[in-house]
């Protein structure tokens, strides 16, 4: 037979009349991945969320302003309030405002943040302004596609990830990216820009705890 909205609309109904519980699909819970190495164990006083502005300083970061929208939520939907978040990227150029990068020809950008703390409101929404990371090389020829790292403590467990963009083609040969236990929940898609800030792209990313 063949499932509709109609159909499935009402499937719910008639089961709610019947007192029978409409099955609940479980959600895919997003990928672990590493931490690697260029965590920011010293970062700027500022942690805000807007990267691309550094507190007391007069400029903006260099690169593409983007801004990055999503919920973080456990296995059957439900929004995780209140859920800790820190992250991390490389800025515009690929280089990490991190000692162990030091090698990197790329300069720091003195006016990009690098790091952020945010936390989820009341139904698990998140948000922050940045600037699209560039790739980087790592050695033997291999490149990381750009991404950005993501540490998420919910009520019951905490989860370290990354969140990688749409259509990048060093996406098909990260080798971060090609552990994840589904790939999908790990890719970012690019949606509808906030009416506040209409020029600016914008990455949707739900976040999904095992155990919320």
């Amino acid at each position: 037979m063949l499932i509709t909205r109609r159909t499935l609309v009402s499937t719910g109904a008639a089961a709610t009349l019947l007192g029978i519980a409409a099955p609940v699909r479980a959600l895919t819970p997003t990928s672990d991945q590493e931490m690697g190495p260029f965590y920011p164990v010293q970062h700027l006083a500022d942690t805000d969320a807007d990267l691309t502005r550094v507190r007391g300083l007069g400029g903006t970061a260099k690169g593409t302003a983007i801004n990055v929208v999503g919920r973080v939520l456990d296995m059957k939907g439900n929004a995780v309030p209140n859920a800790a978040i820190e992250i991390w990227q490389a800025n515009a150029g690929g280089r990490y405002r991190h000692s162990g990068d030091a090698a990197n020809p790329v300069p720091i950008d003195p006016n990009f943040q690098g790091y952020a703390v945010l936390r989820t409101d009341r139904a698990g929404n998140f948000k922050f302004r940045t600037v699209k990371p560039a790739a980087y090389p790592i050695g033997d020829g291999r490149w990381r596609t750009p991404h950005i790292h993501f540490d998420v403590a919910g009520r019951n467990e905490r989860m370290i990830t990354q969140m990688y963009f749409p259509g990048e083609k060093l996406n098909d040969t990260d080798f971060i990216l090609a552990v994840a236990e589904s790939k999908p929940t790990v890719i970012s898609r690019l949606i509808e820009p906030l009416s506040g800030d209409p020029n600016t792209p914008v990455y949707g990313w739900d976040i999904v705890l095992l155990n919320g």
